[in-house]
């Protein structure tokens, strides 16, 4: 059973995530909290954990330590939009097994997880990509929000035209 637990204060990210890592074999749970995330480990044991590195208030970096004492053999991916070889090699220090950049797709995420374990490897390659679910989550935003654009960059923490530019590309 490959269980996993995805960590991400991203609601509609960690959904998307969840439902295309399920149509790969992986049975997903969702935290969007530290404590949240901690709860799920302990209650469920994850194999696997797919953990992004800013948490609202709180950094995924500072979970995994927490997650390796209460899951010492589970293997844990850190996600982050932020990367950089500073905090790359403080993952892999604190225990994390690999670590990803944003934007990923699923079968990024997938081998990551899986790591050597390629007896569990059944890769889908027509998922769609993580920018058509950047995509899909912007439409999602937008037509939430009206179709007002200036709200809608303002609840996602971008600027107008970054929102307005990343609507115009739709991935294929």
């Amino acid at each position: 059973m490959m269980r996993l637990l995805i960590v991400d204060d991203d609601v509609a990210f960690a959904n998307a995530m969840s439902r295309r890592l399920s149509r790969l074999g992986f049975d997903c749970a969702i935290a969007h909290t530290v404590s949240e995330a901690l709860l799920v480990a302990r209650r469920l044991e994850p194999t696997y954990v797919l953990l992004d590195m800013n948490l609202e208030s709180e950094t995924g970096i500072d979970l995994i330590k927490p997650l390796k004492s209460i899951l010492p053999i589970t293997r844990i991916v850190l996600l982050t939009g932020y990367a950089s070889i500073a905090t790359a090699v403080e993952a892999i220090r604190r225990g994390a097994d690999d670590y990803l950049a944003k934007p990923a797709d699923t079968n990024q995420v997938a081998k990551a997880l899986l790591g050597n374990n390629a007896d569990h490897a059944v890769i889908i390659n027509e998922l769609p990509s993580v920018k058509e679910l950047e995509w899909q989550h912007l439409q999602q935003a937008l037509k939430s929000n009206n179709g007002n654009v200036s709200l809608t960059a303002r609840q996602l923490g971008m600027h107008r035209r970054t929102l307005q530019r990343k609507l115009q590309k739709r991935p294929l």
